[in-house]
């Protein structure tokens, strides 16, 4: 299963950071490629999120069950149903000895067509990547309002 990881140190704390990507609500007001998101069902550690997003020109859509571990700096995400066959991955934060935190999000997917993969995989990859870096450029510039 193709997979893309990104990863950046932020200038802010691992609470801080974690504050803004547990509230994944919030993510249409910062992030372009984010078109909505909406909390169908929360719970004890996890929510059950509703995703439009665009990626290159195309609209994407799926529902997420997000799981969240606090103590350790990770949220888990996993496709429950979508667009694609497989949606899944995890964004960890490590605090850095300046008293940064590096943010890694990690995305794994499949389009589940076998034939196309490796046409449709390596492009979106690249696509993938690029919005994984533009979602950490918008929250390093959420962090510093």
């Amino acid at each position: 299963m193709p997979s893309v990881e990104v990863r950046e140190v932020v200038p802010a704390s691992p609470d801080h950071v974690f504050a803004i990507l547990s509230d994944m609500a919030a993510f249409p007001r910062f992030m372009k490629t984010v078109e909505s998101i909406t909390i169908i069902e929360r719970g004890d550690g996890y929510t059950l999120s509703e995703w439009v997003a665009k990626l290159q020109g195309a609209r994407f859509r799926w529902v997420e069950r997000d799981e969240f571990y606090p103590a350790e700096g990770r949220i888990t995400y996993h496709q429950v149903k979508g667009d694609l066959k497989t949606f899944q991955g995890y964004w960890a934060l490590t605090p850095t000895p300046e008293g940064q935190t590096e943010v890694a999000l990690l995305t794994e997917f499949e389009f589940g067509i076998p034939m196309l993969a490796s046409l449709l995989n390596p492009v979106a990859k690249i696509a993938i990547r690029d919005n994984a870096r533009a979602m950490l450029q918008a929250i390093r510039e959420e962090l510093q309002k």
